[in-house]
């Protein structure tokens, strides 16, 4: 009970936070473009195991965020059409119309939200941490955080700006991509590397070397939606209510479920 009310606390401060900048602005909507051509251009991470992943063996992406962002363009009446992006260059890859909407599971922080504009969420997740089975530095959650530990994150997630903040006696090492932080714990040059929960089930299932290292209770829940440019809010408005649909008609929980992640469905 007290975990659920945390996290409807996170939904309503990432609530406050959409009510943010963008502003009406002159000229035609995206959606206008969408229903003229019949075609949605959705910004994807390829490596999001869950969310929005490319299996390298068959090169078909699967996830959350692929099944709904199928759905977002069923209900638009246009196809699909999938643009590699990552967190590094989301917000580059959205302002410069690169894509109309960017659907990977987005944490709604305050830095991005200076940039771009957001759906309500419909996932929300905690921290966690990933470590070696032989590592003797990092027993539980509360080792992290100590003199001479080696804490990795990827270069513009979410988890570089609160680790920042977090983290009072660990070093904190900021790599360029998620496979540098994963080859700097693995061999031992970092103790831990800091992930949320869709990307620890890629490491639990696919790394034998990998271990999970878990809060003892909550740490920093984000909620997770999908962004826009900001200024034009007739397409905000249509993303935001088909998020709002697939909800209530049971679409995010259904594609959860499918892929194993109904654990971070947002309330």
């Amino acid at each position: 009970m007290k975990r659920l009310s945390t996290i409807r606390i996170a939904l309503l401060l990432a609530a406050a936070c959409m009510a943010g900048p963008a502003q009406a602005q002159g000229g035609s909507s995206l959606l206008d473009r969408i229903t003229s051509t019949k075609t949605l251009k959705v910004c994807v991470w390829p490596d999001y195991y869950g969310i929005t992943w490319r299996n390298p063996k068959t090169g078909q992406l699967a996830g959350v965020d692929i099944d709904l962002a199928r759905e977002l363009a069923r209900d638009l009446g246009a196809t699909v059409e999938f643009v590699d992006s990552s967190f590094a260059r989301l917000i580059d890859d959205v302002t410069q119309d690169r894509c109309d909407v960017a659907m990977f599971a987005i944490g709604i922080t305050p830095v991005r939200k200076e940039k771009l504009a957001f759906s309500q969420p419909h996932l929300v997740s905690d921290i966690y941490g990933i470590t070696t089975r032989d590592n003797a530095r990092i027993r539980d959650w509360n080792d992290i955080d100590r003199a001479g530990t080696v804490v990795a994150v990827a270069k513009g997630t979410l988890h570089e700006p609160v680790m920042r903040e977090k983290l009072k006696n660990a070093r904190l090492v900021v790599l360029d991509t998620p496979q540098a932080r994963e080859q700097e714990v693995q061999s031992g040059r970092a103790d831990v590397f800091m992930t949320d929960y869709p990307f620890s089930r890629r490491m639990l299932d696919n790394a034998e070397w990998a271990r999970l290292v878990t809060p003892t209770s909550t740490y920093h829940l984000t909620p997770y939606g999908y962004a826009v440019r900001q200024g034009d809010e007739k397409w905000l408005a249509r993303v935001d209510k088909f998020v709002a649909d697939a909800k209530r008609d049971g679409r995010v929980a259904a594609a959860a479920k499918r892929h194993k992640l109904e654990a971070v469905v947002a309330p």
